[in-house]
């Protein structure tokens, strides 16, 4: 149904017939935008200029706000609760797995040291340079041979990953979910789940075609498409601020896929933590196929939903085969290990898409981290209870306790679903109630030490960006419980009503 795509490099050489003058029009004027908008935020960043809030961050493609607000909390020693990555390790078998990747680079060492279930078994540095000193017994000793040993994990994997760790993804989906994906056509290992909606991006869009995507949304998205020419269109999620809960309009999202050719989905969903139920999830799926629509899937944070929801993630393909051949699904561990900085991730792809998506990715990025590929083996062997209870319990004191300090200062605050963010209205906020979302995010991470994200950079419809966008302030919550405590502290000492 989805013939193979040739690959073009972008340049002006690129035929006509593939980059239409009406891709080069429309999406020129937003970068610019986009550019001006940047080299602002930048300019404040770096103590050039007074502050200003970017002009619809998501009208082309420029550095990500949400690393911006990290700039600035560095810049300010503010508490960083912008920029949704973890300040904890991996679990010590993972990155274990990892050094002796790295220092033995063969698969199988001779040496497999024992290594304790429980991180707190572990109670010093010199600890772990035990362990990685019985790996390698010359580690520390300068080498007197000039004899070269064997080493295939420093060096390329396959482009689309080990075979190895390609069955474990399989092993690991039949496990969780009872879903066989064949490990050799459904599965590539990507760099990390930004690569992997990307390459799916490009294997299935064209420039001019319509990509709908549900708003408040991660930035990537809108970027991603306009990098391929493709132009995105939104679907408002709405609050319903009494059930604390968040949802779409059917007629709306018809509209929308009506002549698309991708959806793209993220669920449990940053940045308000929905979680899409069943009946939601047949209605979307049931509209994709009326108008021949592909879906691409961002399942991130599958293993971290609350409440009613938990351990209620639901995969596509498996829960709604009518569309297993069109629905692409991309993760990673980055989220769910810790290990944000590994961009280790995947993609499950129907067979008649893979040869193509392989294409795209080993022209984009060519592999990921080989030592990181071995290393995910050890994370995907890990108890089920890592999945079905650590992940799903890890960070909901967090989100609770920033939630109620929030609310003492006037933020009003739904519980999220999943995800580990808090997707807040902050004009009850004495402080920054007359302020705009730049301005109220500037004055956070000025004056009260909190850095967080403005909610104009989450939304991209006209109508969106002038009412809800307007209303909310994002945190991530998955910082470290010392970091949690600090924020609280300063949002209390400096914000209370």
């Amino acid at each position: 149904m989805y013939g193979a795509v040739s690959i073009h490099l972008l340049s002006r050489t690129s035929s006509s017939h593939f980059w239409p003058r009406q891709a080069f029009s429309s999406t020129t004027g937003r970068s610019l935008k986009m550019a001006a908008a940047n080299a602002a935020a930048n300019a404040a960043a770096n103590g050039t200029s007074p502050p200003s809030a970017p002009s619809k961050p998501d009208s082309g493609i420029g550095e990500s706000v949400i690393r911006l607000m990290t700039r600035l909390a560095i810049k300010h020693g503010a508490v960083n609760l912008s920029q949704g990555f973890p300040n904890e390790a991996p679990p010590l078998s993972v990155r274990v797995a990892l050094a002796r990747a790295v220092l033995t680079g063969v698969a199988e060492p001779s040496c497999n040291p024992e290594i304790p279930s429980n991180d707190d078994d572990v109670d010093s540095a010199a600890s772990i340079n035990n362990m990685l000193r019985s790996m390698l017994p010359a580690l520390g000793a300068e080498s007197t041979s000039r004899e070269t040993t064997y080493d295939e994990l420093n060096q390329y994997s396959p482009p689309m990953g080990r075979l190895d760790l390609r069955k474990a993804i399989s092993e690991h989906y039949k496990k969780l979910y009872d879903y066989e994906v064949d490990p050799d056509q459904g599965i590539t290992v990507t760099l990390g789940a930004t690569e992997a909606v990307a390459s799916a991006l490009r294997t299935v869009g064209r420039p001019g075609d319509r990509a709908v995507v549900f708003e408040p949304y991660h930035e990537l998205y809108p970027s991603q498409t306009r990098i391929f020419y493709m132009e995105p269109e939104y679907v408002t999620l709405r609050e319903n601020d009494r059930a604390g809960t968040w949802s779409f309009d059917t007629k709306e999202l018809e509209a929308a896929l009506d002549g698309a050719k991708v959806l793209l989905l993220n669920t449990p969903h940053n940045p308000t933590g929905k979680v899409f139920t069943h009946d939601e999830l047949k209605v979307l799926t049931d509209l994709c196929v009326k108008h021949d629509v592909i879906i691409i899937t961002d399942e991130i944070y599958e293993h971290m939903t609350y409440g009613e929801q938990r351990g209620k993630h639901i995969l596509i393909p498996k829960e709604f085969p009518n569309v297993a051949d069109r629905t692409l699904v991309c993760n990673s561990i980055g989220k769910s290990a810790s290990a944000t900085g590994w961009r280790l991730g995947w993609c499950l792809m129907p067979p008649h898409l893979t040869e193509t998506y392989r294409g795209v990715h080993d022209q984009l990025v060519v592999m990921s981290p080989h030592p990181m590929q071995y290393a995910a083996l050890t994370y995907l062997k890990l108890e089920e209870t890592y999945f079905s209870d650590t992940l799903a319990t890890r960070y909901v004191d967090r989100l609770d306790k920033l939630a109620t300090s929030l609310r003492r200062v006037g933020f009003e605050v739904s519980a999220p679903e999943g995800a580990y963010y808090l997707f807040c209205k902050y004009r009850g906020v004495a402080a920054l109630s007359a302020m705009g979302p730049w301005d109220a995010a500037m004055h956070m991470v000025k004056e009260v030490g909190v850095a967080c994200v403005p909610g104009t950079n989450f939304y991209g419809s006209d109508h969106a960006l002038e009412k809800e966008a307007q209303q909310y302030l994002r945190f991530a919550a998955c910082r470290s419980n010392q970091d949690i405590d600090a924020a609280c502290q300063k949002l209390e000492e400096a914000l209370s009503l």
